[in-house]
């Protein structure tokens, strides 16, 4: 278990930051760390950061640190994209930083599959795959496994988020700040929870947004993915519950959309749809590609119908029927990795069956395809997680009460398919300084998203101006009265969002 340092230790060497010029009025560095912090003054590994100054030095009151979701997004990208979408008053106040965290995109990147096997296992895959599923899953998984080991043995002890959250806080020090002040979406909010937890006296502020339940995911990673298999559900039958009752709007169902999604799912399954650059698209496909985009909420629903329509007529325009590419796998190979060191599975083969194929029976809408499909996301690493080799160093197992920290927000989207409610409303109580925001709303975390959310997010960040108790947020954009032409302000639509989208992780449009 990553332990917090005592002042007994060999201490690491802060980094020196030579920032230079990277366009677009960002500075861009290399910072060097310890690969091992059992051996913090040998091997280092070099992390990629930026930043954008605050426009009035004298005034500003800090460096605030931007943590995208994942694991496996670049914060190096996160901050570019989104920087011009946050509040003036946080770009007046702070200067805002990120860093691809170790193991992901610029920092010594984790590769377990090449892009071609990758693309073998996904086109293979099925959306509706059969009874004799498990074992093929379980093989592949452990293929999936030994590819790390071949590829990136190297690093993998060393990925965890107990060594991230030293990386930080090496990080906060480089850049003069005596405390550190923080958002973090989706699992950003899992790395914000452990740092504050080794380091609750240099908190200055943490928002934790789309909250993890720390102890699950950690310590009872099978309590932890099947509320994650629910909530993905949950939302899909949600979405196809509106598009029965909003058919004009809709347009995809005739009249039983759910029975009309089985029977897409089972069709594209057994004739595929040629894509124009020369690949597939199955029932594998269209889970994959909702998986990700049922996290915009609401406003994205009549998008949804029309490409699910779209997806009825074999009309690979469809952005549901876009295999995942490369720029997927780069998100997908460190998403695995990470939380197969985070998460302490039992190895028992019998409970993983068991769970698995439960799974599966739960979340009958999109849960079979991952449950049985190969190593990609978050609540379908069991088979791989079960069979991982090697040492964890770099695990953090606890506790999470971060004792004697400041005030730390907690933000909880009520209808999450990711990270779901009952996950944050967990960790405010597990904090000892916890305070919960709920946002009730469908989609993916809340701030970007939730005007007032995002209004409460920045009252904190700049002014320490804690939300009452039970605060709650209920301003999500409804869904239009028609398809749109265009994406919705902070939407996507053809792309997938937080980072499986060609490596691009939006917010939302906060001005």
């Amino acid at each position: 278990m990553a332990a917090q340092p005592t002042a007994t230790e060999p201490q690491p060497t802060v980094p020196s930051l030579a920032w230079t010029d990277c366009q677009g009025g960002f500075e861009c560095a290399d910072a060097q760390v310890p690969l091992d912090y059992r051996d913090p003054q040998g091997r280092t590994i070099t992390l990629a950061v930026v930043r954008k100054k605050a426009a009035d030095q004298g005034a500003k009151k800090g460096t605030l640190f931007l943590q995208p979701g994942g694991p496996g997004n670049s914060g190096v990208d996160f901050v570019r994209n989104n920087y011009a979408d946050l509040p003036a008053s946080l770009r007046d106040n702070f200067d805002v930083f990120g860093y691809d965290v170790r193991g992901v995109g610029r920092s010594s990147q984790v590769v377990c599959w090449d892009d071609p096997t990758y693309t073998q296992a996904v086109t293979a895959a099925k959306g509706a795959p059969g009874p004799d599923a498990y074992e093929p899953a379980v093989r592949q998984a452990a293929s999936f496994v030994q590819g790390c080991q071949d590829n990136a043995g190297g690093i993998l002890p060393y990925v965890g988020t107990g060594y991230v959250a030293r990386d930080i806080d090496l990080l906060r020090q480089a850049l003069g700040e005596d405390q550190l002040t923080y958002y973090g979406r989706s699992f950003g909010s899992y790395i914000g929870t452990v740092y504050a937890a080794m380091y609750p006296e240099r908190v200055r502020a943490l928002v934790l947004d789309g909250g993890y339940d720390p102890d699950h995911y950690a310590k009872k990673p099978y309590a932890y993915d099947r509320p994650q298999y629910l909530a993905l559900d949950g939302a899909m039958g949600r979405f196809l519950d509106w598009c029965k009752t909003d058919q004009a709007t809709c347009g995809f169902g005739d009249g039983d959309p759910r029975a009309a999604f089985e029977k897409l799912k089972a069709d594209l399954d057994a004739n595929p749809v040629p894509t124009a650059n020369g690949g597939q698209a199955n029932g594998y496909t269209l889970v994959y590609r909702l998986m990700f985009n049922i996290n915009e909420g609401k406003v994205i629903w009549p998008s949804l119908g029309q490409a699910l329509h779209k997806a009825q007529q074999r009309d690979n325009t469809s952005f549901l029927l876009r295999p995942p590419s490369p720029a997927s796998y780069d998100f997908l190979n460190p998403n695995v990795a990470v939380e197969c060191v985070d998460k302490d599975y039992p190895r028992d083969p019998g409970l993983l069956k068991r769970q698995v194929t439960r799974n599966a029976e739960l979340a009958p809408l999109l849960g079979p395809a991952m449950a049985y499909g190969p190593p990609t996301y978050d609540h379908q690493h069991a088979t791989a997680c079960v069979q991982w080799t090697g040492e964890k160093p770099s695990r953090y197992a606890g506790s999470f009460r971060a004792k004697g920290s400041a005030p730390i927000l907690v933000l909880g989207t009520t209808g999450d398919p990711d990270t779901p409610y009952q996950d944050a409303v967990a960790l405010s109580r597990k904090l000892d300084n916890g305070r919960l925001l709920t946002f009730r709303a469908e989609g993916h975390t809340a701030f970007g998203r939730s005007a007032c959310a995002t209004d409460a997010v920045t009252g904190y960040l700049v002014d320490l101006e804690v939300p009452a108790r039970g605060t709650t947020c209920a301003d999500e954009t409804q869904p239009p009265s028609a398809t749109p032409k265009k994406a919705p302000s902070g939407t996507t639509l053809g792309e997938l969002r937080n980072g499986v989208n060609e490596r691009l992780d939006r917010i939302g449009t906060l001005r």
